[in-house]
C-alpha cells in the first residue's frame, strides 16, 4: 500500500518540519505540507504545527510508491507521458488506495513529481505528469488555459457516417434517486463542446469507431454528449445502462458478464489518444496502444441490451 504508517524515534529534540526535512530529504514547504496534513502522529494525535518541537517516538504517515511496471512511453527533463491502462485511478482516493499511476510517477521521477490532469479510472491512454513542481505549475496552467489539446477515440452503439459537433451546457447533478448520471445536459450548467468524427463501422459487432476532441474539459464531457445522442461509449456503466445495472455497478455488486451484456464491453471502451502541447518546443504525442484491435473487448450485438 503506497501510504504507509512508521515508527521513529527522535534522539534529540528538534522542530518537526526539521526533522521531515533530514528524514526524507525534502524540501521546507514539502515538509511543511506534510505536517500541515497531519501526518506526524504523537501518541496517537496528529500534530500540525511544522514548527513543533519534536523527540521521543513518534509516527509518520507518507506516500512510498509501490511499482506494478508500467513504464513512460515518453521521458522529457520536464515530464512524462504514460500509456495508462483501463481500471487504474491517476491519483489515490484515499490513503487506503493500494495503487494507482501516482505510483509509477513517483518511482520514476521521485517525491516532487505529480500527474497533472485526470483521466476517468476506465478510460485509458495518455496520461501526462510534471517531473518537478515548476513543471507541475506551468502543465497545471496550460491544461486551464487549454493550451494542451487532447484527442480521444471511442468505440460507439450503431453507425455514425457524418462528423457533427455537441455544444450542450453540463452541470452536476444533485439528486440520484432515479438516475445514476453524475452530471446532465442543463442549459443552466457550463458551457461544453465537443468535435467528433467516425473513423471506422464495424458492421458485425455494430459499433462506430470515433475521433473524439473536447474543446472544453467538464467532468464526464465526452461519455455524457455521446449519450445525448444517443450513441453511448460502449462498455460504459454509468450512462447508456439501465437505473438497476448502474446501480449495482457502484455497489460493486455488478458480475463481468452482466456488465458484458448490459454494456456492450468489458470496460469503458475510451482512450486518451493524442496530446498537443507547447513546452518549449511543440509535442505530439500519440499513444502506442492500437485501440482499433481492441474491438475484441466488444459483445456481440444479438447478446447485447439496449437502454434508451
Amino acid at each position: 500500500m503506497p501510504f504507509v504508517k512508521r515508527p521513529f524515534h527522535v534522539e534529540k529534540p528538534i522542530k518537526a518540519f526539521l526533522f521531515i526535512m533530514k528524514q526524507f530529504n525534502f524540501t521546507q514547504g514539502e515538509a511543511q505540507r506534510l505536517i500541515a496534513k497531519g501526518r506526524i502522529i504523537i501518541d496517537g494525535i496528529s500534530i500540525y504545527y511544522t514548527g513543533q518541537i519534536i523527540e521521543g517516538d513518534i509516527e509518520i504517515v507518507y506516500f512510498e510508491p509501490k511499482s506494478r511496471g508500467v513504464k513512460p512511453i515518453f521521458v522529457d527533463k520536464n515530464f512524462l507521458i504514460f500509456d495508462k491502462p483501463s481500471g487504474v485511478l491517476v491519483h489515490p482516493n484515499t490513503m487506503a488506495t493500494e495503487y494507482s499511476m501516482l505510483d509509477e510517477v513517483r518511482t520514476h521521477s521521485g517525491q516532487n513529481a505529480n500527474g497533472t490532469h485526470r483521466i476517468d479510472m476506465e478510460t485509458s491512454g495518455l496520461f501526462l505528469a510534471s517531473r518537478h513542481k515548476d513543471a507541475e505549475r506551468f502543465l497545471k496552467g496550460s491544461f486551464e488555459k487549454k493550451t494542451i489539446k487532447k484527442q480521444y477515440l471511442a468505440w460507439v452503439t450503431g453507425e455514425i457516417t457524418e462528423e457533427f459537433t455537441v455544444e450542450k451546457s453540463i452541470s452536476v447533478r444533485q439528486d440520484y434517486s432515479n438516475n445514476k448520471h453524475k452530471v446532465e445536459i442543463n442549459d443552466n450548467g457550463k458551457f461544453a463542446k465537443t468535435e467528433f468524427k467516425p473513423l471506422y463501422y464495424n458492421a458485425e459487432l455494430d459499433t462506430t469507431l470515433i475521433e473524439c476532441k473536447p474543446l472544453t474539459g467538464r467532468l464526464h464531457q465526452i461519455r455524457l454528449h455521446l449519450f445525448h445522442v444517443k450513441h453511448p461509449i460502449l462498455g460504459d456503466p454509468i450512462y447508456g445502462t439501465s437505473f438497476e445495472m448502474t446501480d449495482k455497478y457502484l455497489d460493486m455488486a455488478l458480475t463481468k458478464e452482466e456488465r458484458f451484456i448490459a454494456t456492450g464491453a468489458t470496460r469503458l471502451m475510451l482512450h486518451a489518444h493524442a496530446l498537443l502541447f507547447p513546452y518549449g518546443a511543440t509535442y505530439h504525442i500519440i499513444s502506442r496502444v492500437d485501440f482499433r484491435e481492441l474491438k475484441g473487448e466488444i459483445c456481440s450485438k444479438e447478446k447485447r441490451v439496449f437502454y434508451k
